[in-house]
């Protein structure tokens, strides 16, 4: 019987200092010797953790929250947000002094230099400020974008945007996808290539963006350090990123 995991990736397979714990190494190379096939599932773009999967020897993903879908390192979906309402989302935005970030698979490039959020949510990530290049989503295709702006703004963006689903990863920042996009939609999209049932398929989250997923699969996982609501959506919670959280997790599931 094949079964698969998918695994978020902050928070998750990384701790809080962006760190892999030991264990969740020994865990994943457990997971293989087992027989059950190992992927990614987050909002990050693909040159965000291409060393990360070189790492683990992973070569199927789902990224940019289901917009950018890989396996065996063949790209099976892929969803770019429309240059017209990203458009309107710019002129927006700039009337609301908040500044946007563009993600293709190979790159990011911002609209404005030195703002404060940006570099603060970004940084989280381990990565430098991106270059600015305004005219970026008209000569790439954008698979997701970031608005920069506190929590209490989120509203009248999600109103304004129909077509968008604003989902938030950090304080200063939210994911702007499309709507009706998740990272549950891209695992279905893989499942059926795998030909694996959804009972037959786990998947570990801690963050908003993984509700759905956790929902969705056979069993939802959350980590010791994921949100309550996270918690809620989930069949099993296991201990912390920070403390032997995945390797808990599958053993708690009976993987390893």
């Amino acid at each position: 019987m094949k079964k698969i995991v998918f695994f978020d990736i902050d928070g998750t397979l990384l701790d809080s200092d962006k760190q892999m714990q030991q264990s969740t190494k020994q865990a994943l190379k457990h997971l293989k010797e087992n027989g059950v096939f190992v992927a990614i599932a987050t909002g990050r773009a693909p040159f965000m953790f291409d060393r990360l999967c070189k790492e683990l020897d992973i070569d199927s993903f789902v990224s940019f929250n289901g917009q950018y879908v890989v396996f065996e390192n063949d790209i099976i979906f892929k969803n770019e947000l429309p240059t017209a309402e990203i458009e309107r989302l710019v002129n927006y935005s700039k009337e609301r002094g908040h500044p946007l970030v563009f993600l293709d698979e190979k790159e990011m490039k911002s609209t404005e230099l030195d703002n404060h959020f940006i570099e603060e949510s970004i940084g989280s990530l381990r990565f430098p400020y991106p270059e600015k290049d305004i005219e970026f989503y008209k000569k790439k295709e954008v698979y997701q974008a970031l608005v920069f702006m506190e929590e209490n703004e989120d509203a009248a963006y999600e109103s304004e945007f129909p077509n968008f689903r604003f989902v938030r990863w950090h304080q200063f920042s939210t994911d702007v996808l499309p709507a009706g996009g998740s990272k549950a939609e891209g695992i279905k999209l893989m499942i059926k290539r795998l030909g694996i049932e959804m009972k037959n398929v786990y998947a570990f989250g801690d963050g908003l963006n993984d509700i759905e997923m956790l929902k969705t699969v056979g069993t939802g996982i959350a980590m010791g350090n994921a949100l309550d609501e996270v918690k809620l959506a989930a069949d099993v919670t296991t201990t912390s990123a920070n403390n032997n959280g995945i390797w808990d997790g599958l053993k708690s599931v009976g993987l390893i």
